[in-house]
């Protein structure tokens, strides 16, 4: 500024000073995407095919291990919704593990456990067998799910974070649609060969992932943690848009990790903690008023994204679909592969909106359109139900409505519920805070497609849709009252934004 003051003072009155109209009024251009940061949320996130894969493999899966094993509707269903509760002891594992080997490693633990498990269920030989290979299986989702968000979240500049740390979810729709596919692929086969192969081939993307990880650096985040800040500030260099954004990225790291800004040298040491030492104590005990802010909405974005039904129908759609009036095995498994690419197109164009539009604005609209998509579904499903005969015009609304449902879903309730969640948390809870989400979302799905069959016997498939309306009409309030938006924040300047919790 200065310096554009001297020049005017020197240059004659009576000549144009073309020096400052034409660069100083030109908009600031928005920094480019940077591709190293890309192609780290890529190969981490790849971790979330695991989980998308056996979602989508089960759905038309259970269908031909009923038959072959002679299972009843009870254990169908506890094959399928227990996987969400052995889960569980992965997620609370990984944040325990990824403090103490790092985020990288954690990803290879996630990708040889599942790829044990899914070898054990395409060996199974009866259902005890098949739900011990569940259990192996289900940890290597919990641990997958629980590191491929908080990884993103913490190698990308703030400009793309959310389209960035959207990439776990794109990449379980994936996982879906390709489970479908298979579905759909080894249909053919015998009963007793088809429903261990759709399982079994699930272990060649954990070989895939556990080998791409040797390319990918580790967490700035977690290196500051180690004390290898000169480590730290190579990984951010890259990451960054710009020079000054990761001296800045820097600086907030080490404040959060109570290393002096004066310290600058390539390794220090940092007073070692046991490992989650008085984190659940701030987390649970004494939290300050913006973290209890954050841990309510962590939790509440994880139980309602699972309570509003969507596990049911991606994993049940062959039952939904077979009560809409499609009879057909054929034709059910294609309508299921018609779920899956609709499901991971609208999550695809969720992420180019995220930064654009931010994360508030997405999650209201796109509840609001499955209040709307799944009332719909239950008032089609309902006339379906009490019809003696077959009415095209409801099984095309209910067949209609199961696709806006998942396209709505994918539109903002899908990728917001990680990206929030991984941005939102302070470093010093970051790991432990997102396992809790996950735990939330985990035990909540595990609930609602472990009963799911139970619950539409006992109260009609049109009456659990419209209770599945009911409880988004309750989570479109819940996030209206309390999600401040957090587009273009650093993750370390999240907590001015909580503590008042109507926005």
């Amino acid at each position: 500024m200065s310096a554009g003051l001297n020049s005017e003072r020197d240059v004659n009155p009576s000549q144009p000073t073309t020096e400052k109209t034409l660069a100083d009024f030109d908009p600031v251009k928005k920094p480019k995407g940077n591709k190293f940061a890309f192609a780290c949320a890529i190969l981490a996130s790849m971790a979330s095919i695991l989980l998308g894969y056996d979602i989508g493999v089960m759905s038309g899966a259970k269908d031909y291990i009923k038959i072959d094993l002679k299972l009843s509707d009870t254990q169908v269903g506890l094959l399928v919704g227990t996987l969400n509760w052995y889960s569980l002891v992965g997620s609370a594992a990984a944040g325990v593990t990824s403090d103490w080997i790092g985020r990288r490693y954690t990803i290879v633990v996630a990708g040889a456990v599942f790829f044990a498990g899914a070898l054990l269920m395409g060996f199974s030989t009866n259902y005890a067998f098949l739900m011990v290979a569940r259990f192996v299986t289900g940890i290597g989702v919990g641990f997958a799910l629980m590191i491929a968000p908080v990884y993103t979240a913490e190698v990308s500049p703030a400009s793309s974070r959310g389209f960035l740390t959207s990439f776990p979810e794109v990449f379980i729709n994936a996982g879906i649609l390709i489970g479908y596919v298979s579905n759909y692929a080894f249909s053919k086969l015998p009963t007793n060969l088809g429903w261990r192969i759709m399982l079994g081939v699930g272990a060649i993307p954990s070989v895939f992932l556990a080998l791409v990880v040797i390319g990918m650096p580790e967490s700035p985040r977690w290196l500051v943690m180690q004390g290898r800040l000169g480590d730290a500030r190579k990984v951010l260099d890259k990451t960054s848009d710009t020079k000054e954004e990761s001296q800045q990225r820097l600086s907030d790291i080490k404040e959060a990790a109570g290393i002096p800004q004066d310290c600058n040298d390539d390794a220090v040491r940092v007073q070692k903690k046991s490992h989650g030492e008085g984190v659940w104590k701030e987390l649970f005990i004494h939290p300050t008023r913006p973290v209890r802010h954050i841990l309510l909405c962590v939790i509440g974005i994880h139980f309602f994204q699972q309570a509003s039904g969507i596990d049911a129908v991606v994993l049940y759609s062959t039952n939904i679909f077979e009560k809409a009036g499609i009879t057909s095995s054929n034709d059910k498994l294609l309508a299921t592969v018609a779920v899956g690419f609709t499901k991971t197109l609208f999550i695809l164009v969720a992420t180019f909106f995220l930064d654009r539009i931010g994360r508030r604005p997405l999650l209201l609209s796109s509840v609001g359109g499955m209040v709307l998509s799944l009332a719909t579904l239950g008032f089609g499903l309902t006339i379906i139900d009490h019809s003696h005969e077959k009415l095209p015009w409801a099984v095309a609304l209910s067949i209609a409505m199961v696709l806006a449902f998942v396209a709505f879903f994918s539109i903002g309730m899908g990728p917001i519920a990680g990206v929030y969640s991984s941005e939102i948390f302070p470093l010093r809870l970051r790991a432990q805070g997102i396992g809790m989400g996950v735990a939330v979302n985990r035990v909540t799905s595990g609930v609602i497609t472990t009963t799911f069959i139970m619950l539409y016997k006992a109260i009609s498939i049109g009456g659990a849709f419209f209770l599945f309306a009911g409880i988004a009409t309750v989570a479109w309030v819940f996030f209206f009252a309390c999600y401040p938006e957090t587009r273009g924040r650093t993750l370390e300047d999240m907590e001015v934004l909580f503590g008042n919790f109507i926005k």
